[in-house]
């Protein structure tokens, strides 16, 4: 089985505070809070759609980088700072789980997030074996 670092950490989405933005304990993976950042500017988009595609892109990526597909996703959290965002959450979920009898469990959270972010999203994962 190869062996990954506890802590993942992808360019381009950093945070200020010394905390990975995922973490890998054997089968299971969990990010931190994952935030709408343009990678390339390391700023958050005005639009909040955006941020939203953003932020599940970057989902995508820290699953990579654990060893962990979407087929992996046990649960996602979205904290939202508007409640009008969840059209936009609902476009990128259906995107990548398209199948109504083989999604993750999600919970969405209103919540007053800091520095203009539009969401945050937490998920668990856990890795399947290799062997697939």
């Amino acid at each position: 089985m190869k062996r990954f670092p506890r802590s993942i950490d992808l360019p381009g989405l950093a945070h200020k505070a010394p905390i990975p933005q995922a973490a890998r304990v054997g089968a299971l993976l969990c990010s931190s809070a994952i935030a709408g950042k343009d990678p390339a500017t390391g700023q958050l988009p005005a639009d909040t759609a955006a941020q939203v595609a953003n932020a599940f892109v970057h989902m995508d990526r820290l699953l990579e980088a654990g060893g962990a597909r979407l087929d992996d996703v046990a649960k996602l959290t979205v904290y939202l700072r508007d409640p009008a965002a969840r059209d936009a959450v609902n476009a990128q979920w259906l995107q990548r789980f398209p199948d109504p009898h083989d999604r993750p469990a999600r919970h969405i959270v209103e919540h007053d997030l800091q520095h203009g972010m539009a969401l945050q999203l937490e998920f668990l994962a856990f890795v399947q074996p290799s062997d697939r």
